[in-house]
Protein backbone atom coordinates (compact mmCIF):
# COMPACT_ATOMS: atom_id res chain seq x y z
CA UNK A 1 0.00 0.00 0.00
CA UNK A 2 1.08 3.49 -0.81
CA UNK A 3 1.99 6.48 1.63
CA UNK A 4 0.99 9.74 1.42
CA UNK A 5 4.13 12.44 2.35
CA UNK A 6 4.86 15.95 2.37
CA UNK A 7 6.99 16.45 -0.51
CA UNK A 8 8.24 19.93 -1.70
CA UNK A 9 6.42 23.43 -1.21
CA UNK A 10 6.13 26.58 -3.00
CA UNK A 11 4.97 29.56 -0.90
CA UNK A 12 3.86 33.01 -3.04
CA UNK A 13 3.47 36.35 -1.89
CA UNK A 14 2.03 39.52 -3.16
CA UNK A 15 4.49 41.79 -3.37
CA UNK A 16 2.86 44.68 -1.69
CA UNK A 17 3.75 44.83 1.99
CA UNK A 18 1.66 46.66 4.46
CA UNK A 19 4.01 47.20 7.37
CA UNK A 20 3.41 48.66 11.02
CA UNK A 21 4.96 52.42 10.02
CA UNK A 22 3.29 52.58 7.00
CA UNK A 23 0.19 52.10 9.38
CA UNK A 24 1.57 54.20 11.87
CA UNK A 25 1.60 57.09 9.78
CA UNK A 26 -1.41 56.34 8.24
CA UNK A 27 -3.32 56.17 11.69
CA UNK A 28 -1.65 57.95 14.31
CA UNK A 29 -3.79 57.11 16.94
CA UNK A 30 -3.72 53.63 16.52
CA UNK A 31 -1.27 51.75 19.17
CA UNK A 32 0.23 49.47 16.85
CA UNK A 33 3.40 48.59 19.39
CA UNK A 34 0.75 47.59 21.66
CA UNK A 35 -0.98 45.68 18.70
CA UNK A 36 2.14 43.83 17.47
CA UNK A 37 3.12 43.14 21.33
CA UNK A 38 0.20 40.93 21.10
CA UNK A 39 0.02 39.62 17.77
CA UNK A 40 3.40 39.17 17.14
CA UNK A 41 3.04 41.13 13.57
CA UNK A 42 5.05 43.62 12.45
CA UNK A 43 4.03 43.47 8.33
CA UNK A 44 1.83 41.72 5.91
CA UNK A 45 1.98 40.94 2.52
CA UNK A 46 -1.42 42.17 0.54
CA UNK A 47 -3.09 41.24 -2.86
CA UNK A 48 -3.96 43.88 -5.25
CA UNK A 49 -7.47 44.72 -5.81
CA UNK A 50 -7.31 42.84 -9.58
CA UNK A 51 -5.19 39.54 -7.90
CA UNK A 52 -7.78 37.27 -6.41
CA UNK A 53 -6.55 33.98 -4.29
CA UNK A 54 -6.30 31.68 -7.45
CA UNK A 55 -3.66 34.24 -9.37
CA UNK A 56 -1.51 33.80 -5.76
CA UNK A 57 -2.35 29.70 -5.98
CA UNK A 58 -1.03 29.80 -9.46
CA UNK A 59 1.59 31.86 -8.89
CA UNK A 60 2.60 29.30 -6.14
CA UNK A 61 2.20 26.36 -8.30
CA UNK A 62 3.98 27.00 -11.23
CA UNK A 63 7.14 28.24 -9.61
CA UNK A 64 6.81 24.85 -7.39
CA UNK A 65 6.80 23.17 -11.09
CA UNK A 66 9.27 25.47 -12.11
CA UNK A 67 11.75 24.60 -9.24
CA UNK A 68 11.31 20.89 -8.83
CA UNK A 69 11.21 20.23 -12.35
CA UNK A 70 7.30 18.50 -12.34
CA UNK A 71 5.46 18.08 -14.87
CA UNK A 72 1.89 19.23 -14.76
CA UNK A 73 0.56 16.28 -16.93
CA UNK A 74 2.02 13.92 -13.66
CA UNK A 75 -0.88 15.52 -11.44
CA UNK A 76 -3.26 13.20 -10.25
CA UNK A 77 -5.64 15.51 -8.78
CA UNK A 78 -6.15 19.07 -7.21
CA UNK A 79 -7.07 20.09 -4.05
CA UNK A 80 -7.75 23.75 -3.40
CA UNK A 81 -8.77 25.08 -0.08
CA UNK A 82 -9.47 28.91 0.04
CA UNK A 83 -12.37 30.97 1.76
CA UNK A 84 -11.86 33.71 -1.21
CA UNK A 85 -12.68 31.41 -4.45
CA UNK A 86 -13.15 33.32 -7.69
CA UNK A 87 -16.70 32.59 -7.78
CA UNK A 88 -19.65 31.36 -6.22
CA UNK A 89 -19.46 28.69 -9.02
CA UNK A 90 -17.89 26.68 -10.81
CA UNK A 91 -15.36 25.44 -8.70
CA UNK A 92 -12.05 27.83 -8.62
CA UNK A 93 -9.72 24.32 -8.52
CA UNK A 94 -11.37 23.69 -11.87
CA UNK A 95 -10.58 26.88 -13.69
CA UNK A 96 -6.79 25.98 -11.90
CA UNK A 97 -6.86 22.75 -13.53
CA UNK A 98 -6.80 24.92 -17.28
CA UNK A 99 -5.14 27.63 -15.92
CA UNK A 100 -2.23 25.05 -14.40
CA UNK A 101 -2.28 22.56 -17.72
CA UNK A 102 -2.88 19.90 -15.81
CA UNK A 103 -4.29 17.01 -17.36
CA UNK A 104 -8.36 16.42 -17.81
CA UNK A 105 -8.14 13.00 -16.02
CA UNK A 106 -7.09 15.02 -13.11
CA UNK A 107 -9.74 15.22 -10.35
CA UNK A 108 -10.32 19.04 -9.18
CA UNK A 109 -12.29 19.94 -5.61
CA UNK A 110 -12.72 23.22 -3.83
CA UNK A 111 -12.90 23.44 -0.04
CA UNK A 112 -13.81 26.22 2.45
CA UNK A 113 -12.10 25.66 5.79
CA UNK A 114 -9.72 28.26 6.64
CA UNK A 115 -7.45 27.42 9.34
CA UNK A 116 -7.89 24.05 9.75
CA UNK A 117 -7.78 23.41 5.95
CA UNK A 118 -3.84 22.39 5.49
CA UNK A 119 -4.27 18.94 7.82
CA UNK A 120 -8.00 18.21 6.26
CA UNK A 121 -6.17 18.85 2.72
CA UNK A 122 -3.47 16.27 4.08
CA UNK A 123 -6.30 13.78 5.02
CA UNK A 124 -7.60 14.21 1.87
CA UNK A 125 -5.16 13.52 -0.13
CA UNK A 126 -3.64 10.47 2.31
CA UNK A 127 -7.12 8.93 1.40
CA UNK A 128 -6.71 9.50 -2.26
CA UNK A 129 -3.19 7.91 -2.15
CA UNK A 130 -3.78 5.14 -0.02
CA UNK A 131 -6.86 4.14 -1.87
CA UNK A 132 -5.03 4.13 -5.31
CA UNK A 133 -6.97 7.04 -6.97
CA UNK A 134 -4.16 9.31 -7.15
CA UNK A 135 -0.64 9.06 -6.51
CA UNK A 136 0.28 13.07 -6.84
CA UNK A 137 -1.74 15.33 -5.40
CA UNK A 138 -1.14 19.09 -5.98
CA UNK A 139 -2.31 20.61 -2.35
CA UNK A 140 -3.32 24.38 -2.80
CA UNK A 141 -3.86 27.04 -0.17
CA UNK A 142 -4.82 30.42 -0.94
CA UNK A 143 -6.63 33.51 0.76
CA UNK A 144 -6.80 36.85 -0.18
CA UNK A 145 -8.87 37.85 3.62
CA UNK A 146 -8.21 41.46 2.75
CA UNK A 147 -10.84 41.66 0.51
CA UNK A 148 -12.86 41.34 3.48
CA UNK A 149 -11.39 43.96 5.33
CA UNK A 150 -12.42 47.72 5.83
CA UNK A 151 -9.13 49.77 5.46
CA UNK A 152 -10.53 51.42 8.97
CA UNK A 153 -10.78 47.98 10.69
CA UNK A 154 -7.61 48.13 13.28
CA UNK A 155 -8.84 44.42 14.56
CA UNK A 156 -8.32 42.73 11.37
CA UNK A 157 -6.32 44.43 9.24
CA UNK A 158 -3.52 44.51 11.33
CA UNK A 159 -3.26 40.58 11.98
CA UNK A 160 -4.08 39.29 8.51
CA UNK A 161 -2.14 38.71 5.55
CA UNK A 162 -2.89 37.40 1.99
CA UNK A 163 -0.78 34.27 0.52
CA UNK A 164 -0.65 30.82 -1.42
CA UNK A 165 1.06 27.78 -0.50
CA UNK A 166 1.50 24.99 -3.26
CA UNK A 167 2.24 21.39 -1.48
CA UNK A 168 3.15 18.45 -3.63
CA UNK A 169 1.85 15.60 -1.58
CA UNK A 170 3.23 12.10 -3.21
CA UNK A 171 3.12 8.07 -2.58
CA UNK A 172 5.98 7.38 -0.14
CA UNK A 173 7.88 3.62 1.11
CA UNK A 174 6.02 4.16 4.43
CA UNK A 175 3.84 5.88 6.68
CA UNK A 176 4.79 9.73 7.30
CA UNK A 177 1.16 11.19 8.16
CA UNK A 178 -0.62 9.61 10.89
CA UNK A 179 -3.09 9.42 13.72
CA UNK A 180 -5.68 12.33 12.05
CA UNK A 181 -7.97 13.73 14.30
CA UNK A 182 -10.90 16.05 13.88
CA UNK A 183 -13.38 18.12 14.98
CA UNK A 184 -16.23 21.04 14.28
CA UNK A 185 -18.52 22.83 16.25
CA UNK A 186 -21.00 25.13 14.03
CA UNK A 187 -22.28 26.68 17.08
CA UNK A 188 -19.28 28.94 17.34
CA UNK A 189 -19.90 30.04 13.71
CA UNK A 190 -20.74 33.39 15.65
CA UNK A 191 -17.25 34.15 16.21
CA UNK A 192 -15.57 34.48 12.43
CA UNK A 193 -17.99 34.96 9.64
CA UNK A 194 -18.64 36.90 6.52
CA UNK A 195 -22.56 37.14 7.17
CA UNK A 196 -22.71 38.15 3.14
CA UNK A 197 -22.17 36.87 -0.28
CA UNK A 198 -24.06 33.57 -0.18
CA UNK A 199 -27.08 32.53 -0.92
CA UNK A 200 -28.27 33.36 2.62
CA UNK A 201 -29.48 36.88 2.76
CA UNK A 202 -27.69 39.18 4.86
CA UNK A 203 -31.03 39.72 6.45
CA UNK A 204 -31.37 36.21 7.65
CA UNK A 205 -27.52 35.45 8.12
CA UNK A 206 -25.96 34.36 11.64
CA UNK A 207 -25.32 37.39 13.73
CA UNK A 208 -22.07 38.22 14.79
CA UNK A 209 -21.58 36.85 18.39
CA UNK A 210 -21.04 40.50 19.93
CA UNK A 211 -21.47 44.47 18.62
CA UNK A 212 -19.57 44.39 15.31
CA UNK A 213 -17.88 47.64 15.96
CA UNK A 214 -15.89 47.47 12.30
CA UNK A 215 -17.34 47.95 8.67
CA UNK A 216 -14.86 45.14 7.21
CA UNK A 217 -17.70 42.02 6.11
CA UNK A 218 -15.76 39.98 8.34
CA UNK A 219 -16.40 39.66 11.72
CA UNK A 220 -14.04 38.32 14.51
CA UNK A 221 -14.60 37.47 18.29
CA UNK A 222 -11.00 37.39 19.19
CA UNK A 223 -11.45 36.49 22.97
CA UNK A 224 -13.75 34.12 22.32
CA UNK A 225 -11.63 32.29 19.82
CA UNK A 226 -8.63 32.05 22.27
CA UNK A 227 -11.10 30.76 24.61
CA UNK A 228 -12.03 27.88 22.39
CA UNK A 229 -8.79 27.44 21.22
CA UNK A 230 -7.12 27.00 24.69
CA UNK A 231 -9.48 24.28 25.91
CA UNK A 232 -9.72 22.73 22.20
CA UNK A 233 -6.41 22.38 21.09
CA UNK A 234 -4.72 20.99 24.60
CA UNK A 235 -7.45 18.03 24.39
CA UNK A 236 -6.98 17.56 20.72
CA UNK A 237 -2.87 17.00 21.73
CA UNK A 238 -3.80 14.24 24.30
CA UNK A 239 -5.76 12.71 22.25
CA UNK A 240 -3.56 12.14 19.11
CA UNK A 241 -1.12 11.03 21.70
CA UNK A 242 -3.30 8.84 23.78
CA UNK A 243 -4.43 7.25 20.66
CA UNK A 244 -1.01 6.37 19.32
CA UNK A 245 0.21 5.31 22.46
CA UNK A 246 2.93 8.49 22.64
CA UNK A 247 3.64 11.01 25.19
CA UNK A 248 4.66 14.39 24.89
CA UNK A 249 8.37 13.33 24.94
CA UNK A 250 7.37 12.03 21.49
CA UNK A 251 7.21 15.11 20.22
CA UNK A 252 9.96 17.09 18.40
CA UNK A 253 7.62 20.33 17.34
CA UNK A 254 4.35 20.74 17.69
CA UNK A 255 3.56 23.02 14.36
CA UNK A 256 0.41 25.32 15.06
CA UNK A 257 -2.10 27.43 12.75
CA UNK A 258 -0.61 30.40 13.05
CA UNK A 259 -2.90 32.81 14.47
CA UNK A 260 -0.98 35.33 16.70
CA UNK A 261 1.32 35.70 19.18
CA UNK A 262 -0.48 35.86 22.26
CA UNK A 263 -2.76 32.57 21.31
CA UNK A 264 0.05 30.14 20.42
CA UNK A 265 1.86 31.92 23.58
CA UNK A 266 -1.16 30.87 25.72
CA UNK A 267 -1.07 27.21 24.17
CA UNK A 268 3.06 27.15 24.95
CA UNK A 269 1.86 27.92 28.47
CA UNK A 270 -1.68 25.68 28.92
CA UNK A 271 0.20 22.84 27.23
CA UNK A 272 3.84 23.35 29.40
CA UNK A 273 5.67 23.17 25.72
CA UNK A 274 9.28 25.13 25.60
CA UNK A 275 9.60 27.53 22.88
CA UNK A 276 11.09 26.27 20.63
CA UNK A 277 9.18 23.25 20.34
CA UNK A 278 5.90 25.29 19.44
CA UNK A 279 7.46 27.26 16.72
CA UNK A 280 6.08 30.80 16.36
CA UNK A 281 6.93 32.61 12.88
CA UNK A 282 4.59 35.30 11.41
CA UNK A 283 6.07 38.70 12.26
CA UNK A 284 6.10 39.64 8.68
CA UNK A 285 3.49 38.12 6.97
CA UNK A 286 0.46 37.71 9.40
CA UNK A 287 -2.07 35.50 9.77
CA UNK A 288 -2.19 33.68 6.26
CA UNK A 289 -5.05 31.29 7.10
CA UNK A 290 -5.40 28.13 5.39
CA UNK A 291 -1.15 28.89 4.38
CA UNK A 292 0.28 29.29 7.89
CA UNK A 293 1.30 25.68 8.75
CA UNK A 294 2.38 24.81 4.82
CA UNK A 295 4.94 27.95 5.36
CA UNK A 296 5.89 27.19 8.39
CA UNK A 297 7.02 23.59 7.36
CA UNK A 298 8.74 25.27 4.27
CA UNK A 299 10.73 27.83 6.51
CA UNK A 300 11.72 25.22 8.93
CA UNK A 301 12.69 22.97 6.22
CA UNK A 302 14.82 25.78 4.61
CA UNK A 303 16.70 26.05 8.26
CA UNK A 304 17.41 22.64 8.69
CA UNK A 305 15.24 21.87 11.70
CA UNK A 306 13.49 19.16 10.33
CA UNK A 307 14.02 15.38 9.78
CA UNK A 308 13.28 12.22 8.85
CA UNK A 309 13.73 10.92 12.40
CA UNK A 310 11.59 13.11 14.20
CA UNK A 311 7.86 13.00 15.01
CA UNK A 312 6.34 15.90 14.89
CA UNK A 313 2.27 17.56 15.58
CA UNK A 314 0.88 19.18 13.03
CA UNK A 315 -2.80 20.79 14.43
CA UNK A 316 -4.86 23.67 12.52
CA UNK A 317 -7.78 25.33 14.60
CA UNK A 318 -10.43 28.38 13.84
CA UNK A 319 -13.36 29.34 11.57
CA UNK A 320 -16.08 27.17 11.20
CA UNK A 321 -15.60 26.14 14.36
CA UNK A 322 -12.96 23.16 13.06
CA UNK A 323 -9.90 21.51 14.03
CA UNK A 324 -7.52 18.85 13.03
CA UNK A 325 -4.43 17.23 14.07
CA UNK A 326 -2.44 14.62 13.46
CA UNK A 327 1.57 12.89 13.80
CA UNK A 328 4.20 14.06 10.35
CA UNK A 329 7.64 12.87 9.81
CA UNK A 330 8.87 14.46 7.12
CA UNK A 331 10.46 12.05 4.66
CA UNK A 332 10.96 14.08 2.36
CA UNK A 333 14.74 14.52 1.03
CA UNK A 334 14.51 17.26 -1.59
CA UNK A 335 16.77 20.52 -1.21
Amino acid sequence: MPYAQIGPIAVHLPPRVEDNECLKKQFPNWDLDLIAEKTGIHQRHIADPGVTAADLAVAAAKDLFERESIDPASIDFLLLCTQTPDYPLPTTACLLQDRLGLPTRCGAVDFNLGCSGFVYGLAMADGLIQSGAASRVLLLTAETYSKYIDPDDRSLRTIFGDAAAATLVTAGERPSLWGFQFGSDGSGADMLIVGDGGARSSEDAIPPRHRKRWKSRLYMDGPSLIGFTVEAIPRLVDEILQANSLSDADVHRYLMHQATWKMLDQLRVRMNVAAERLPIDLADIGNTVSCTLPILIDRLRRRGDLSGADTNMLVGFGVGLSWAGCLWRDDWTGN
